[in-house]
């Protein structure tokens, strides 16, 4: 019996389910009527939302030093300076706010309000990304969530802007978010406790924190711990101490909350906790003695933000592609963005994101463009983009004063699934296309037009092992970058007469995550650049244009809170310029495909970002 016994005892342990011992409680402020308890950021203070009271400031005995009238319940807090940003529920109003608290002054701010729901609000909990912009996530009823951006810094945006909506457990109350690792954890009352990206960027995915399919369990609120999240069992009387293990989470230790029938809310500072029992409306605190085990939080990349936009494309899902920027040859500021639309057509945006010109001329996935083209006894400037239902490169003529866009023909091609597309234009001033399938071929085409009517004449061919993609030519060292997905980038001479040797540029590794989507190259009297889409983790690649293809490294294209567009993510296409467009653009613009489009939730569109801010955020020689 007892060699069983042991077993037993080493079983639970190493599977992650230490053996239960009891918390030490004591009552804490007996006379206090509260809905929730929160511990002050950074000081002795406690916070109490009442139904009775309104929001309390509290001394660590329970004493009240400042109220803000009314009737409230659930809790969550962020540090603001000196000042503490309160999160709460108004159930008067039913609507969620945000509200100032000076702890020293013991004065409470202005409320800023959402807009009333259309379901019922059952808790929230507030999220603060890496840029300082301050959201708010809402848990509703039937499994309705929202995250809202109410903030920057310390300062309350004068009206909450919504980011997107959120597909939660039908049966959630509760949720808590670790700023450093960005992730929301919300429970299921019957089932357990989920973790969700926070990111407003980040797909919408979940993972298990902890499930059962145990009736006498139960998923009730959470508190943060480094590393991981305390969770409270109402039915039980436990708390259980999941931390994150690589992607995993791992049951390290539980604790039993003795004299408790029907604990619900819970808040931890440290190794204090606070935890209330509904069955009597008594509070009660005590001190773990846990010792958690810190998570190396992933590194912070830095973020830049779009300062424009361009309307969302006129279709729904996976439709928006790959960008062009065409150049006017007298007033840069009248110039051209060019995307592409892979469920319709090539569209035209002016330096501000409105939409110009729309040619529905089929499934067009990547686009490029160079300037004069002899089509007949015309110059123009050219657009070349990769036609879907055609397996063709489908061409159009740019007037070089006007800007307008008009189909030129077609080149077909013997290739059975036609995806990327880019352009060579070498210093003799004939132009090449160069397009791709995805078994990995390569087509290299001269075109022409001399009698008004464009051709392609096939002038080399080349294959890589795999998907590729993205592609673009530097003409001035007749050069070209490829994107192989899974792999990474190669550089090859874009020359038609020589060799396609393949030279690695860089692989997919941590710092470049599949899949390698677009590519392009920013080209100024300084030092040359290759940016690259590293779809994988939503970032931005910086190396040099020349060997030995050093990184500079990658950012991101986050919120913009002042100007209300969202970030960028899961981008297929991007390009940019290093011509002075005037303006914001004056050392060169980047645009990039936003592949998840926020704030509002829209079809995809295409957000325009000032170079001059890439080249701080990576302080680019």
């Amino acid at each position: 019996m007892r060699i069983s016994k042991l077993y037993l005892l080493i079983a639970l342990v190493t599977s992650g389910h230490a053996l239960a011992t009891d918390l030490a409680l004591t009552p804490w402020a007996p006379s206090l009527n509260a809905e929730a308890v929160a511990f002050l950021p950074n000081g002795p203070e406690r916070l109490a939302a009442s139904t009775r009271d309104g929001l309390l400031l509290l001394d660590n005995k329970g004493a009240e030093l400042a109220r803000f009238k009314g009737n409230f319940s659930s809790l969550d807090t962020r540090a603001a300076g000196t000042q503490v940003l309160v999160a709460s529920l108004d159930n008067n109003r039913q609507q969620a706010l945000l509200i100032n608290l000076d702890p020293a002054a013991k004065r409470w701010g202005t409320p800023l309000y959402l807009p009333t729901r259309e379901y019922p609000v059952n808790g929230l909990c507030l999220y603060r990304d890496s840029a300082a912009n301050l959201f708010v996530f809402l848990v509703g009823d039937e499994g309705k969530g929202e995250q809202w951006l109410v903030g920057n810094g310390s300062t309350l945006l004068t009206e909450p802007q919504r980011v997107r909506g959120l597909p939660l457990p039908p049966s959630a109350q509760f949720c808590q978010v670790d700023d450093a690792a960005n992730q929301l954890v919300v429970n299921e009352e019957n089932v357990g406790w989920w973790a969700y990206p926070a990111h407003p960027e980040a797909d919408v995915k979940r993972t298990p924190v902890a499930v059962f399919d145990n009736p006498k369990r139960e998923a009730g609120a959470m508190a943060l711990v480094p590393g991981g999240v305390v969770a409270l069992d109402p039915k039980t009387a436990q708390l259980h101490l999941f931390q994150r293990t690589g992607p995993r989470w791992v049951e390290q230790s539980s604790l039993s909350l003795p004299g408790l029938k029907e604990p619900e809310q819970l808040s931890i500072n440290g190794r204090q906790v606070l935890v209330r029992d509904d069955d009597t409306g008594k509070l009660y605190e005590g001190n773990l003695n846990w010792q958690a085990q810190p998570v190396p939080a992933d590194p912070v990349l830095p973020e830049v933000a779009a300062l424009r936009q361009s309307d969302p494309v006129g279709r729904q899902g996976d439709a928006a592609d790959d960008p062009a920027i065409w150049i006017h040859p007298q007033q840069p500021a009248k110039s051209r963005v060019l995307g592409t639309n892979k469920k319709q057509g090539l569209l035209a945006y002016d330096l501000d994101g409105k939409l110009l010109q729309e040619l529905a001329v089929g499934r067009l996935n990547n686009v490029d463009v160079r300037p004069n083209f002899k089509l007949g006894q015309q110059t123009v400037d050219l657009a070349v983009a990769s036609n879907r239902d055609h397996n063709s490169l489908s061409l159009f003529s740019i007037d070089r004063q006007s800007g307008e866009l008009r189909e030129a023909g077609e080149v077909p091609t013997p290739l059975k699934e036609i995806y990327g597309i880019c352009l060579f234009q070498p210093a003799s001033g004939e132009i090449y296309a160069i397009a791709n399938g995805k078994d990995g071929t390569f087509l290299q085409y001269r075109l022409s037009a001399p009698d008004g009517r464009v051709q392609g004449e096939l002038v080399r061919q080349f294959k890589v092992d795999s998907q590729p993609e993205g592609c673009v030519a530097d003409d001035q060292r007749q050069r070209l970058f490829i994107g192989e997905e899974d792999v990474g980038v190669w550089a090859v001479d874009a020359r038609a007469d020589q060799p396609a040797t393949l030279t690695s540029v860089i692989k997919v590794g941590p710092q470049l995550q599949a899949d390698v989507e677009g590519l392009a190259l920013y080209q100024s009297s300084g030092r040359d650049y290759l940016v690259i889409s590293s779809q994988g983790n939503d970032s931005y690649l910086v190396v040099d244009a020349e060997p030995p293809f050093a990184t500079h490294g990658a950012f991101r294209v986050g919120l913009n809170a002042a100007a209300g567009i969202d970030g960028a993510s899961e981008t297929d296409g991007l390009e940019v310029t290093a011509i002075n467009l005037g303006g914001p653009w004056s050392t060169g613009m980047l645009v990039v495909q936003d592949g998840r489009k926020r704030m509002p939730e829209q079809t995809q569109n295409f957000k325009f970002v000032p170079w001059a801010d890439v080249t701080r955020a990576l302080k680019l020689p």
